[in-house]
């Protein structure tokens, strides 16, 4: 549709207008790409140029607020609070602008103002997560437990992410774990397994055990992989009965399958989990240089796949990178037996198996199988264990010691599966 006009004086001021809506349309995109330009810089200057620019930008101010905030070369916090007053004139249901003027009055000592701000962002974003942390921690630092707990749990349970650091915010001000659970976080896996994470890293032994036992009264779905920073931590106590019984609770809990000789005290000794790096399970350290270590399906005693090692044959290599952790009775004969295939796998010393036991924290003795060298099929290790009075752990490892021939190298490969260490009685008088 054409638009006609009665005569050229009208068209030359709709021509008139256009060029005037453009030229004003270019002037403001050229202020706010300014403005935005200047903020972007991070500067005192940048944010009070960008302010002049732009004064109606609540962003602006607010922006200028922080940096009279936090900066560490001229802090001002009555201009900061000037500033936020300024943003929130302009854009009342700022909550980040109301957290934030809340922030510098409590470092003030103005904490009714500090509450009062507080509370409008609770008002204006009540949903939010970040406001009902950071007012919970307010009142926590105001000694106000109640109402701090009611908060922070609201933060918590909308982000659960938040669960360890809330747990030990609240346990600086009340030492009641089961009151911390009960009113602060949520009942689910992750955030029960982030406060015993948060334990561990206090080494609080008997709470970690108390919220052990109440997450497990949850039945949720997990994995020993989940637990095994807890096992290691509990081994390292020395508390081994406690290390094996969240590892089969956390089992018990799980899909996780590892088909293992009957009374066998060794947990997947034919690799054929998934779960790898500690607690029971085998942990696969980093090999020295020349090694390779990798899980292998082509070759197997039995179920699904072995353990492949590969020597370069350009090192003497000393190597202990396969181990795994057993709980064992004091007092009893155990025999130990795997499987171990080699094929041209050359020097003195080839690969065997080490068994260590333990009284009280430290390795108090051990013992080694024959090596395996050269190329062999499959065949069967077998070595007798008598373990002490006072042993309750057991750790076996494969080994390979240094040649006995100067300038030896070691090249070739070897496998091993179906490794287990079985009671067969008490230790004779």
């Amino acid at each position: 549709m054409l638009l006609r006009l009665p005569n050229p004086a009208a068209r030359l001021a709709i021509v008139v207008f256009a060029f005037g809506l453009a030229a004003t349309l270019a002037f403001f995109s050229i202020r706010n790409a300014r403005a935005a330009n200047q903020a972007g810089l991070g500067t005192r200057a940048g944010y009070e140029a960008a302010a002049r620019l732009e004064p109606d930008n609540a962003e602006n101010w607010y922006l200028l607020g922080r940096y009279w905030q936090y900066t560490l070369d001229e802090p001002n916090p009555g201009r900061a609070i000037s500033n936020f007053r300024r943003a929130l004139a302009l854009n009342p249901r700022s909550a980040d602008a109301w957290l934030e003027l809340g922030t510098v009055y409590e470092s003030e000592g103005v904490f009714p103002s500090a509450r009062e701000a507080y509370l409008q962002a609770r008002k204006v974003y009540p949903a939010s997560a970040a406001v009902a942390w950071r007012y919970g921690n307010f009142l926590l630092r105001q000694g106000d437990i109640k109402p701090a707990f009611a908060e922070i749990r609201r933060a918590v349970y909308a982000d659960p992410k938040r669960s360890a650091e809330a747990f030990s915010r609240c346990w600086r001000v009340d030492p009641d774990v089961g009151a911390i659970l009960d009113n602060v976080i949520p009942p689910n896996r992750t955030a029960y397994l982030a406060v015993i994470f948060e334990l561990v890293t206090a080494d609080q032994l008997p709470e970690t055990l108390a919220v052990w036992q109440r997450l497990v009264a949850m039945h949720p779905r997990m994995s020993p992989a989940d637990v095994m920073f807890f096992a290691d931590f509990l081994l390292q106590k020395g508390d081994v009965d406690d290390a094996h019984r969240v590892w089969q609770d956390a089992l018990s809990l799980s899909d996780v399958v590892a088909s293992d000789p009957s009374g066998s005290v060794l947990w997947d000794g034919g690799f054929e989990s998934k779960v790898r790096g500690g607690g029971f399970a085998w942990a696969f350290g980093d090999p020295p240089p020349g090694v390779q270590v990798s899980l292998d399906q082509r070759q197997k005693h039995s179920g699904k796949q072995s353990v492949r090692m590969f020597f370069d044959g350009k090192h003497d290599t000393d190597f202990e990178g396969i181990c795994a952790n057993a709980v064992v009775r004091p007092g009893t004969t155990y025999q130990f037996s795997a499987w171990a295939r080699t094929q041209a796998l050359t020097s003195d010393e080839g690969v065997r198996f080490r068994l260590y036991w333990f009284s009280d924290l430290r390795a108090s003795g051990h013992t080694d199988s024959h090596d395996s060298r050269g190329t062999q099929p499959w065949t069967r290790i077998e070595m007798p264990w008598t373990s002490g009075k006072d042993v309750h752990r057991a750790r076996v490892c494969v080994r390979r010691n240094p040649s006995r021939d100067f300038d030896a190298r070691i090249q070739g490969n070897a496998w091993i599966d179906d490794i287990s260490l079985v009671p067969v009685g008490n230790a004779n008088p």
